[in-house]
Order: C-alpha cells, then sequence, then structure tokens
C-alpha cells in the first residue's frame, strides 16, 4: 500500500511535471520570439502591460519565464521599472490558465489527446504542427500524471494521520501557505502545486478550505525562480524580483484577512471541488492585479527607494 501510494505520487507527479516542460518548451519554440518582441516595445500604460504579461504567460504557460524576461529587459535598460511591475501583474493571471484547463473534466480522454498529439507531432513535416503536436502530447501527459496522482491519493482518506494534518491546514491557515510555497520551491513550478491541490481535493483529501491557503503559498513560492535569476543583475532588475515578492504577500495577507469572504466568493462561483480550486487560484491572481493595478506607478516608486539594493 505505502509503496504503491509512494509510487504513484512521484510517478504521477513526474508526468505532470514533464507534460509542463513539454508543453511550455512547445509554446515558446512557437511563440516565443514573437513574445519577447511584443514585451520589449511595452507602453507605459500599465493596464496594456498586464494584458501583455497575461496574454504571453497564458501562451508560453509559464509565468517564470515571463518574470525572467522582464528582469532581463530591465537589466539591459529596454524596460523600466513600472513597465515591468505591470507585467508582472499580468503574468499571475496568466499562469491561472493551465488549472482551469485542468479543471475540465477531460482526464477520461487522456489517452487519445496523448495519441493525436504523438502522430501530429510525428507525422507533421511542417514546423508548426509538430509543435502544436507537442503542445497536445505535453497537455496529454500532464493530464496523465493528475489522473495518477487523483487515484493514488484516495488511498490516503482511510490515514487518520494525513486527515489531520489537513485538518490543521484549515484551523490553520498560516501553515497551508508555508506548506504551498515549501512544495513551489521544491518542484519550481505554481502550476504543479495547484495540480497537487487539485488531485488532493478531487481525491477527497482536502476541501476549499485548506486548498485556498495551499494556493496563496503557491503564489508567493513561485517568485523564487524570478529572485534566482536577479542575482548578479543591477539593481532596477532586483527591484523587479523585490516587487514581485511583495506584491504576492500583500495580496496574500489580505486574502488572509478576508478569508470567509473569499471563500465564499469562490463556493459561489462553482459547486465542483477541482473547479474551486482552479478559480480560487484565478481569483485571487485578478482581484491582487488590479487591487495593485491603479497604484502601479506609486509602486514602482516605492521599489525605487530600497536602498539596501543599490
Amino acid at each position: 500500500m505505502i509503496k504503491d501510494i509512494i509510487f504513484g505520487t512521484v510517478g504521477g507527479l513526474g508526468l505532470f511535471l514533464y507534460g509542463i516542460h513539454i508543453m511550455s518548451d512547445a509554446l515558446q519554440k512557437v511563440a516565443g520570439d514573437k513574445m519577447r518582441k511584443i514585451l520589449g516595445i511595452i507602453t507605459n500604460k500599465a493596464f496594456f502591460g498586464l494584458l501583455a504579461g497575461a496574454g504571453i504567460t497564458s501562451i508560453i504557460q509559464s509565468s517564470s519565464a515571463t518574470t525572467v524576461m522582464v528582469i532581463g529587459f530591465v537589466n539591459a535598460g529596454l524596460m523600466t521599472l513600472k513597465q515591468a511591475v505591470g507585467v508582472i501583474f499580468g503574468a499571475n493571471i496568466g499562469t491561472t490558465i493551465t488549472a482551469q484547463l485542468i479543471a475540465f473534466k477531460i482526464t477520461h480522454y487522456v489517452l487519445p489527446i496523448i495519441g493525436i498529439g504523438f502522430a501530429l507531432h510525428f507525422f507533421s513535416k511542417k514546423r508548426m504542427p509538430k509543435q502544436v503536436g507537442m503542445v497536445i502530447f505535453g497537455f496529454g501527459l500532464l493530464l496523465l500524471g493528475l489522473s495518477i496522482m487523483t487515484d493514488t491519493v484516495r488511498f490516503l482518506r482511510s490515514s487518520q494521520a494525513v486527515e489531520d494534518i489537513f485538518v490543521n491546514f484549515s484551523r490553520t491557515p498560516i501553515l497551508g501557505v508555508l506548506a504551498g510555497m515549501i512544495v513551489t520551491v521544491i518542484v519550481q513550478s505554481s502550476s504543479a502545486t495547484v495540480g497537487i491541490t487539485m488531485a488532493l481535493g478531487m481525491g477527497g483529501l482536502i476541501d476549499i478550505n485548506a486548498a485556498i491557503p495551499l494556493l496563496l503559498g503557491d503564489n508567493i513560492g513561485t517568485c523564487v525562480t524570478g529572485m534566482l535569476a536577479s542575482i548578479g543583475t543591477n539593481v532596477g532588475a532586483r527591484r523587479a524580483a523585490v516587487a514581485h515578492v511583495l506584491f504576492n504577500i500583500t495580496g496574500t495577507a489580505i486574502v488572509l484577512l478576508l478569508l470567509p469572504a473569499y471563500k465564499a466568493l469562490v463556493m459561489y462561483t462553482a459547486n465542483d471541488i477541482g473547479r474551486q480550486i482552479a478559480n480560487a487560484h484565478t481569483l485571487f491572481n485578478v482581484i491582487n492585479a488590479f487591487l495593485f493595478l491603479p497604484f502601479t506607478g506609486a509602486y514602482a516608486r516605492l521599489m525605487g527607494k530600497i536602498k539596501h539594493l543599490g
């Protein structure tokens, strides 16, 4: 039993992460150069920066990749801190698309999806269809990994110790935030943490009370990639990375203070736990971005006053 749970969880997570990697890599090959050009000509309007960040991240399916690109542009002097902050706000929104796709109940079609993706990639002669095939193939692997994890964690419902752990997440949200943050730092993918959370929810181990703190921690943990990318860069780039961290920490603090109301809002949007988790992830990032958006200039100026980075 324990061996099956360990193998199923590790193997399912491995497939999930590899699926995300394949999908993201293929999408970036299809649109990466164009996305970089779009980022390079962002105007000073924060709203357009937000739209660009959301659009680019939803296409390449990696908020970390978008954030790293932004830090690179700031370091090269091609983007101001104010422009970078707007794009970072949008990147957080764009990364929620994966969870929304997962929430559709299409795991029964996972094998045909993998087969179609492989066939399109293997038999196509042109570059674009081959990369589209890899996107579909990666998405299929992602769903297969999620399905394996979901089936595996169902066995854990009979464990009182495991149940107690997740009950504590519900009763003490800060523990859930820390757990979500740590898992995201370890696996280096916010989408993976959301996928694990959805697997736990659909497997009956957690409810929305425990899921929300895990999602909040996931948003903080994903900032680590940007912080690592900023090592050795100029002060503007390092400030952009710090702006990303403080943005997510502030949003998390606001939601924790208003947790009952936020939970009620999430539960109003759907009855299915999988969709509730996906919506909780999306709502947090959308609300947080639009709360900060009117103060983009002031926020960038505040970041500019951080002395210890310069």
